[in-house]
């Protein structure tokens, strides 16, 4: 199961609204000049996502939870979004060359197919998005932020 942390934004009626960190490994490398890494990451926002997740527990702004998502369902949302455009752009390219025995047609259906399949696992993706095998799960809950609390005693 892949875990990560996030907080909590607002709660009500069972539901959660959270805000997780985008996290990359970029503060412990020491390539920052020369990766594009870097530079793509400063340009994204702060906040990676901003999500909501269903919550019977009631839950107070600031607090932090533990999500987990299963890495079976990782691994098959990956794989629908990278291989449905590639699958795409090599069928249409295939068959265009067939067809018409050209670069430009070739190089049409490449694109066509690649746009089609980022659009096919865009709607398959909205079609297996709400079943539960690929919602996160609340795995613990942290104590709120104002339940620690630390008094100095003097002792004379």
């Amino acid at each position: 199961m892949m875990r990560e942390w996030a907080t909590v934004a607002s709660w009500e009626n069972g539901i959660a609204t959270l805000h997780t960190e985008a996290k990359t490994s970029c503060n412990s490398c020491t390539a920052r000049k020369g990766c594009g890494s870097h530079l793509l990451n400063k340009l994204g926002p702060a906040d990676a996502e901003v999500m909501q997740i269903a919550s019977k527990q009631p839950l107070q702004p600031g607090q932090r939870i533990e999500l987990g998502i299963r890495e079976s369902s990782l691994l098959g949302s990956a794989l629908l979004v990278y291989m449905t455009p590639l699958l795409g752009l090599f069928m249409l390219a295939g068959l265009f060359q067939m067809l018409f025995h050209s670069d430009l047609a070739s190089a049409s259906g490449a694109l066509l197919g690649g746009v089609g399949g980022f659009i096919l696992s865009k709607g398959i993706s909205a079609l297996i998005g709400d079943k539960e095998a690929f919602q996160p799960v609340i795995l613990s809950i942290a104590l709120p932020p104002d339940t620690l609390r630390f008094e100095n005693v003097k002792s004379e």
